[in-house]
């Protein structure tokens, strides 16, 4: 599991591998990825965005960002978290991804972005 807090606001993940397939006459690795959002500060916040940078080891880089996560912008109070799951696929048997989530403080009504930390997505059997 890689952690990371930043203003208070900790990120948690747990990835796993699903398995490769065919798709487009190209071999591709499905990972997935758990994220558990905890707020540890005194404030209100919510999720307004993401931002993802998603690399395998062709270097091959793929963008992602929009709205919300899962289709949810979730508002958390002190102590509160939110636990949502998700996958990539990947042209390569190894990759990583970080980003970050753009929140707001209902407190101070100001936005700020949160790290969601690199971490690393490998098949399990391409480890040796």
């Amino acid at each position: 599991m890689v952690q990371q807090v930043t203003r208070g606001i900790k990120i948690s993940v747990e990835t796993h591998f699903e398995g490769m397939f065919y798709k487009n006459y190209r071999m591709h690795f499905a990972f997935g990825y758990r994220i558990t959002i905890e707020n540890q500060s005194n404030d209100w916040v919510q999720l307004k965005s993401r931002f993802w940078k998603i690399k395998d080891c062709l270097n091959d880089t793929e963008i992602v960002s929009g709205e919300g996560v899962i289709g949810k912008k979730p508002v958390l109070k002190p102590g509160e978290s939110h636990t949502y799951r998700n996958g990539c696929l990947l042209t390569g048997p190894f990759g990583a991804m970080k980003g970050h989530y753009n929140m707001i403080n209902f407190t101070t009504s100001k936005n700020f972005k949160v790290k969601i930390p690199s971490f690393k997505l490998s098949a399990p059997y391409a480890l040796n």
